[in-house]
């Protein structure tokens, strides 16, 4: 059976080496020069400019394979996703290419001869179809394209059928288009699948379409005639892949065996390959099928990490906009599948990235220089969109209930605004969860919803802000109108373990102003008080969380932000009933000491970056969290190992010098005046700023701001809350360290105790390397896989990370040379005499054989091929075996038909042996395979094995 990788060699090697093509690499899935699409769909699409005469190349014939994701536009498979047998969100395009050159004739014959002689399909099995033509626009009926594959390939008249619209491809609204003709397999048994060309049938399947490039499509969907002809075909590279493999669907090809593995690792279940039995869904079917039911979250989720792994590799980041948002409604997809359906509580979803690039890195190496941004970023958006899914999930459940139990099966549109607004929930998602349930949803009313969200937004609010996170004019006026003044929030920049009294002067509830809020009440509200020690987001500096307690109510406060002067404490009541004019205590959360020492760190680290660096570096973005901070400049090239240590080096001596941080107010022009002073460029500064300096008081800097010496402290424009001496910082650590966008790099650091851990876990990893550099060639794969567990975590030091990468790199070369030695001495290896050995030992079951043996020295496919050859000459066996490379151990059980009647199948048999090493697996009860983690357990993995079978076999 041909290899994924062997069938997309073998097809682009013909065109280049039979037929003269330019192999050319894939362009990026974010086409960042084509405003026309969300994502590159289609082969063609970087050769657009070739199609309309824009450009000319040095090569008339091309031929790749194309990175392509639907998921958005005129062209979204997203909703098929985990149902379907063929359907993905990110998937690879075979194509061939003339520009000018060649044309039907050639395109035609060579496919054919592709298909037919050099993969051996049977043409009786192969149908084609052509384009009946459009009077409407001018086109004619492609009856040239069917002349030509009775002629040149012998296809019979009653295997060639004509279709509209859908044989005439378009890339989008506008561009290159033309007739195609599309090559459909029939893989029923008796080959009587002629009339379901197509259709949805998955036995019946287009796999190779050829587009001749004839017309420009206009925006007002005229067409053009283009300058000359062209040829333009696509290959569904997973679906080719099915059909030579001889597989029933997309997802069983070797491609995903890895994912499957992966998955079943984290969740503890099997995937089994289970689809629903029509098109058409069936909620309460599918929810009674748990089996389904985890099927379809194992594809989902697989389909959509390499849809977002190659989408962020190519420059895409998830947002609320555009190809953003659509990224980000995958993300979420695939991670409430996990949450729900696989169970999967803590973040997962990045911990399959590695499976992407270990698995497509070799045909995609950009995969493998910016793995390290895409996990860090697809954690991020885990662990934001998992604080609200939770809690979006329950609000869900009682939307439905509360329909159902009215009698509806609709859930309403401010339920799904709801979950959209305020729990991030994307509608589809809402409108998926619903079907689940045999429910609809309200769509034209969340849409008259979401309008009014729009007119809202223009008129001020903040992009992702809810209603509670603003103050409208009116309200604003309202306010001033009540005698309620600006907050007085001088107090942030008090010691953070003192409270301070207050009084509740309003609550406002993203409509409109009320008396009081109870704990009965789920809903965001906003507190605004007289005074103040929280900090309001602003100038990357997150907002303070933490309480606001009274003698009759608890306010949990999840965030502050500040509004024409009022600092909004928003957050739910939990106990009580929160009244205005109310005292309360402001508590601040423990976190707000965290965050000082990280923004201090982040003021050493901007100064030691100049310091290293030089001048041109310039801020161009920060967040200070409580667990860590991060740093935006610009720069045009990754920092060097030596550049790294310079920078901690230089910040963390600023820290071991204690010095004090002081603030003080300064007009803006003297301020700027000040010698080595750092602000952000392009920042609106009022006429009053507030400097920070680290080491000098601030009066000091003013009475001789050019002074050379202030150049060796840090000295920002600032208004955010910091530690007192630099030494409460602790210490500074950077974790990583890339790119985000051209010219402009991105550091992430930790300080106090996160950095202390850091450095510890550096030390023992370094140690770690140590003892993997002076392992023996037995040790050497344990502690290579030991080490790259360790080297996952995000906190460890950069410093350390990258000698670990450097230290994996050639210790994987190393076992690479130990691999091949192995190779050649297990070729001595001898199936047919190890399973006589086998047989002579193996105990009687009446006519049949019980074999429970590890077989030493021997790989997964050798034992394999030890049970074929058992099989053989045994009619009546149940044999299950096992060998191990000292990491894991691997499991292999075959059952005959005459013992599987007894109770006894090979599933479940090699599944209960895993267990006692802490794996798992499954498969058929003929036969199947498993796996575990723990080599020590195996001996009484084959006790347990043992036990098991003589249990079911001596009842019979």
């Amino acid at each position: 059976m041909l290899s994924s990788c062997e069938i997309r060699r073998q097809f682009i090697d013909y065109f280049v080496q039979k037929h003269g093509h330019t192999f050319v690499p894939s362009s990026p899935v974010v086409p960042q020069d084509d405003p026309t699409l969300l994502f590159t769909n289609a082969g063609m699409n970087q050769f657009k400019p070739l199609f309309l005469g824009q450009e000319k190349r040095s090569y008339t014939r091309a031929v790749n394979t194309q990175k392509c994701i639907r998921a958005g536009g005129k062209h979204n498979d997203l909703d098929d996703v985990g149902r379907s047998r063929r359907h993905h969100t990110f998937f690879e395009m075979l194509g061939n290419w003339s520009f000018g050159d060649y044309f039907k004739a050639e395109a035609i014959e060579w496919a054919w001869d592709l298909l037919v002689n050099v993969w051996k399909l049977d043409p009786a099995r192969l149908h084609v179809t052509c384009f009946e033509g459009d009077d409407e626009n001018g086109i004619p009926r492609d009856t040239e394209a069917a002349e030509l594959w009775s002629r040149l390939c012998g296809v019979p008249s009653d295997h060639i059928h004509f279709f509209g619209k859908d044989n005439f491809w378009e890339m989008g609204d506008t561009g290159p288009c033309g007739p195609c003709t599309e090559i459909h397999i029939d893989r029923t048994s008796d080959k009587s699948g002629r009339l379901l060309v197509g259709g949805d049938d998955p036995r019946v399947m287009e796999i190779w379409n050829l587009v001749f490039i004839q017309y420009n499509r206009n925006p007002d969907r005229s067409l053009t005639p283009l300058p000359a002809r062209h040829v333009d075909t696509g290959m569904g590279f997973e679906r080719i892949c099915q059909v030579l493999q001889d597989v029933h669907s997309n997802y069983d090809i070797d491609l995903w065996h890895p994912f499957w593995e992966r998955l079943s690792e984290l969740s503890g279940r099997a995937y089994r390959g289970t689809f629903p039995k029509s098109n058409a869904p069936d909620p309460l079917a599918e929810a009674a099928d748990a089996q389904l039911r985890t099927d379809i979250a194992f594809r989902v989720i697989a389909d959509h990490i390499r849809c977002l792994t190659f989408a962020i590799t190519d420059g895409a980041t998830p947002s609320n906009e555009g190809r953003g948002y659509v990224l980000r409604r995958i993300l979420r997809r695939a991670v409430r599948f996990g949450r729900q359906t696989l169970e999967l509580k803590e973040p997962f979803l990045h911990r399959l990235v590695d499976v992407v690039v270990q698995s497509m890195g070799e045909s995609f190496p950009e995969l493998r220089s910016s793995s390290g941004r895409v996990v860090e970023l697809i954690r991020e958006e885990e662990v934001s969109f998992g604080r609200a899914l939770d809690r979006g999930i329950e609000l869900f459940d009682a939307a439905a209930k509360s329909a159902l139990a009215d009698g509806r099966t609709v859930i309403s549109a401010g339920d799904a605004f709801k979950l959209h607004d305020t729990y991030g929930f994307p509608v589809d998602l809402t409108q998926q969860m619903a079907l689940e349930r045999g429910m609809t949803v309200d769509i034209a009313g969340y849409e008259r919803l979401m309008e009014e969200a729009r007119q809202k937004a223009r008129a001020g609010l903040r992009a992702g802000d809810s209603p509670v996170q603003q103050l409208p004019p009116a309200i604003l006026a309202e306010l001033q109108q009540n005698g309620i003044g600006p907050t007085d929030d001088s107090h942030k920049f008090s010691d953070p373990d003192e409270s301070l009294d207050a009084r509740v002067l309003a609550i406002w509830n993203g409509s409109s102003l009320q008396p009081s809020a109870d704990a009965s009440d789920a809903r965001e509200i906003a507190v605004i008080l007289d005074r103040t020690c929280f900090y309001a987001e602003m100038g990357g500096q997150v907002g303070d969380r933490g309480q606001l307690a009274s003698t009759h109510s608890n306010f949990n406060v999840e965030t502050t932000r500040a509004v024409g002067g009022y600092v909004l404490h928003i957050g739910r009541v939990v106990i009580g009933t929160l009244h205005q004019g109310d005292p309360v205590r402001c508590i601040l959360a423990e976190e707000r000491r965290r965050i000082m020492q990280n923004h201090t760190a982040t003021h050493l680290l901007n100064w030691a970056l100049r310091e290293v660096l030089g001048d041109d570096v310039q801020q161009k973005g920060s967040l200070v969290a409580p667990d860590r901070l991060r740093f935006d400049f610009s720069h045009g090239r990754p920092l060097g190992d030596g550049e790294i240590a310079r920078i901690e080096g230089l910040s963390n001596e600023a820290v071991r010098r204690d010095l004090p941080v002081h603030a003080g107010e300064a007009p803006l022009d003297e301020a700027l005046k000040i010698n080595g002073l750092r602000a952000v460029f392009g920042e609106k500064y009022p006429q009053r700023v507030r400097v920070v300096s680290i080491g000098t008081a601030v009066e000091e800097l003013l009475k001789a701001p050019g002074d050379a010496r202030w150049r060796q402290f840090s000295i920002e424009l600032c208004g955010g809350t910091h530690v007192a001496r630099s030494g409460q910082v602790g210490a500074i650590v950077l974790t990583s360290e890339e790119s985000v966008s051209k010219g402009v790099r991105r550091v992430v650091a930790l300080s106090g105790d996160a950095a202390a851990s850091a450095l510890a876990a550096g030390r023992t990893l370094e140690k770690g390397l140590e003892d993997a550099v002076a392992a023996s060639d037995d040790e050497l794969n344990a502690v290579v896989s030991t080490l790259q567990k360790q080297a996952t975590v995000e906190s460890l030091p950069l410093t350390v990370r990258r000698k670990v990468q450097a230290t994996l790199a050639e210790l994987h070369e190393k076992l690479k040379r130990l691999e091949k030695t192995r190779k050649s001495a297990s070729q001595a290896f001898n199936a047919t005499e190890v399973a006589g050995q086998l047989l002579s030992k193996a105990a009687d079951c009446g006519v049949s054989k019980l074999i429970v043996e590890e077989v030493p020295g021997a790989s997964e496919e050798q034992l394999r091929s030890v049970l074929d050859s058992i099989r053989k000459r045994q009619p009546g066996v149940a044999a299950i075996l096992a060998c191990t490379d000292g990491v894991k151990v691997s499991f292999v059980a075959a059952v005959t038909d005459d013992l599987i009647t007894k109770g006894l199948k090979a599933g479940d048999w090699v599944r209960e042996a895993a267990k006692a090493t802490g794996g798992g697996g499954g498969g058929r009860p003929q036969m199947a395979q498993a796996g575990g983690k723990d080599p020590s357990k195996l001996p009484a993995a084959l006790s347990a094995a043992r036990a098991y079978a003589l249990s079911i076999l001596q009842q019979s």
